[in-house]
């Protein structure tokens, strides 16, 4: 197949999760004989930042401004298989129209953010990605998250078919390693700055880091402010590429996953931190929310926590105990979760939908708001 995609990036995983997804994906589906072409904005935050010029498997086309790429564009998703827009794509409105007009076989919106944008709908707020008159007019709309989120984009977008497309791990990269003792740490956190995680966040991680002084504590992450918390047993380092992840988690006895308020309420929508951390093989606390047990299961996989107090009972554990976990959490996650199983899903989703997928639109629940 041919596949061209207007995305967030692909080309800097900076204070964003959706590089090292891509660039997974990209890589899987080129092995599997597809073609994929990775339409960006250059904007200066991320090329600042640029961890991969040429990802594997993919044909970036980096642009300034969308006039001065229409044309390319065009040409692009006239003869694809599938055209794809997905969340946070700076163009996202523009780029999904010209999708929308254009003779692609198979025309798809994939949203990363599904819970983050349903939940700024429901605030009234523009979402600048979406079309004004919803996801109706699409072939087909993947979201990252399952579970009754799948419901909402038909209710609310309008969507008419829906399918879960999750996170996953490319496993060449994200692999056990030697630890380094740069990273050495009781627990790490990796992770760009969200409000929304700030109170989770202070209960399993800044807590815990203060009631256990004598111990040393790691966090790797974008956009956090000096007011923020910090103690003196925290070690910071403001980006790490994703070829680092590994030895960050890897030198942490416990590596920790926070996940955004409004994935962690709407359910079954794992971050792809937590794909990364189980590949590596490192023993992982989290959040609890629903659907966690479909994708690990806690207590023998991983360990949860709500609470201060069992954060630092994770942190005391046993050495042996927390290989185990990390052992079994490794397995399951090269068993389920490697972009590779994600890429066959990817195929079964679009062999399913098809060219019969494109049925007259319907109108959608209600138009979203350009203000």
């Amino acid at each position: 197949m041919r596949l061209v995609i207007f995305g967030l990036t692909i080309s800097s995983s900076w204070g964003n999760g959706h590089a090292t997804i891509w660039r997974g994906l990209c890589r899987a589906l080129h092995a599997r004989g597809h073609e994929i072409v990775f339409f960006e904005r250059d904007v200066p935050y991320y090329a600042c930042y640029r961890d991969e010029t040429h990802p594997r498997g993919c044909d970036l086309r980096l642009y300034q401004e969308w006039d001065e790429v229409i044309a390319e564009a065009q040409n692009s998703v006239r003869d694809a298989d599938v055209a794809m827009v997905t969340s946070y794509c700076p163009d996202g409105r523009a780029a999904a129209q010209l999708v929308l007009d254009s003779t692609a076989a198979l025309k798809v919106f994939y949203d990363l953010d599904t819970p983050v944008t349903l939940a700024r709908l429901r605030d009234g707020h523009s979402i600048p990605y979406l079309p004004e008159q919803g996801l109706g007019d699409f072939d087909l709309v993947l979201s990252y998250t399952g579970g009754r989120a799948l419901d909402e984009l038909r209710s609310t977008l309008g969507a008419r078919a829906v399918a879960p497309l999750y996170g996953s791990v490319d496993a060449d990269v994200h692999r056990p390693v030697e630890p380094d003792p740069l990273f050495a740490c009781a627990m790490s956190y990796l992770g760009t700055f969200s409000p929304d995680r700030q109170d989770t966040l202070d209960r399993l991680f800044l807590e815990t880091a203060r009631r256990r002084p004598d111990r040393r504590f790691a966090l790797a992450g974008s956009q956090y402010p000096p007011e923020f918390g910090w103690e003196p047993n925290i070690f910071y380092l403001s980006h790490l590429t994703p070829s680092q992840h590994p030895a960050f988690y890897c030198s942490s006895g416990l590596t920790l996953n926070v996940t955004r308020a409004p994935m962690a309420e709407m359910g079954f929508c794992p971050s792809g931190r937590l794909f990364e951390a189980a590949a590596s093989g490192a023993a992982i606390l989290t959040d609890s929310w629903e659907g966690l047990d479909y994708f690990f299961e806690p207590g023998t996989e991983v360990l949860t926590a709500a609470t201060t107090e069992e954060a630092m009972a994770a942190v005391d554990l046993a050495a042996g105990d927390r290989r185990a976990l990390g052992l079994r959490a490794r397995e399951r996650t090269l068993d389920c979760h490697t972009a590779d199983r994600r890429a066959a899903d990817l195929e079964q989703i679009i062999e399913s939908a098809g060219p019969s997928a494109a049925r007259a639109p319907r109108e959608p629940a209600f138009s979203i708001s350009t203000e």
